[in-house]
């Protein structure tokens, strides 16, 4: 195997691995020789996942997560402590959208449910695996921000309030633990045709959002997972604090 994929004996945690970017990744990683803890709000989607990876001979387990609540987060840590003897590799995937409104309609409910999941679910990822890696003077933690993150968002306020949190969060640990060998970066996709975009977007509205791309298409989850992939790899070693956007072309503009 090319050792940059190779992730052959790394532990990882992913959160929000029933479908989308999480599940994808956990299934790719699994394919490389990686150990998986992986988690979702989701039980069943989740178990159903794992049961799929497990199926390939690869070492998962699967568990409900709440990412909202700080306990469930540490059980995570906990269990690929308990199993495969520490974490490599944290991922901070679970995220949630809102409809689209103007920024004068966002409520209070609305505001602490992104609150709670995206950004509060990362923080709390974030401080049980960098605990655990501190221990172990290394590990690489991916942040999944969003393009709402780097740039305003109409009529997507909340979202992009927390997403820039996502990014926040991940310079501010980047800088705090680099010279513990912990890596710490974020990948912000432009729309991409995971369920979260899906299960909201019809063909027409998926087509409108298209046009806001130079590449004239939205991005397929395969392709922001390849990123992630080498974001994550074992020989990426000197790349912290970084916050990439795939978005075909859109910052460029």
């Amino acid at each position: 195997m090319d050792p940059l994929l190779d992730f052959t004996g790394k532990v990882a945690v992913i959160t929000g691995a029933a479908q989308g970017f999480g599940q994808l990744l956990a299934e790719e990683l699994a394919k490389r020789g990686a150990k998986l803890v992986i988690s979702d709000i989701n039980e069943a989607g989740v178990h159903k996942v794992a049961d799929q990876i497990a199926s390939t001979g690869a070492e998962v387990f699967a568990m409900k997560c709440d990412v909202s609540k700080k306990q469930e987060c540490k059980a995570m840590v906990d269990v690929a402590i308990e199993n495969f003897g520490g974490v490599d590799i944290g991922v901070n995937n679970a995220g949630i959208a809102h409809e689209f409104m103007p920024l004068h309609h966002i409520t209070e409910d609305i505001m602490d449910s992104q609150f709670a999941i995206n950004v509060k679910g990362v923080q709390f990822g974030m401080s049980y695996q960098i605990e655990q890696m501190l221990k172990q003077q290394g590990g690489a933690i991916l942040n999944v921000s969003s393009m709402a993150g780097l740039a305003g968002a109409a009529r997507g306020s909340a979202y992009c309030m927390a997403k820039h949190a996502v990014i926040g969060l991940t310079k501010t640990g980047a800088v705090e633990y680099a010279r513990n060998n912990i890596r710490i970066n974020a990948i912000c996709p432009f729309f991409t045709l995971t369920p979260m975009v899906t299960n909201f977007a019809d063909q027409d509205k998926q087509e409108q959002m298209s046009q806001w791309t130079p590449m004239k298409r939205l991005g397929e989850p395969k392709e922001i997972v390849a990123m992630m992939l080498m974001m994550l790899s074992p020989a990426n070693t000197y790349m912290t604090g970084q916050c990439i956007a795939i978005d075909g072309g859109v910052s460029a503009g």
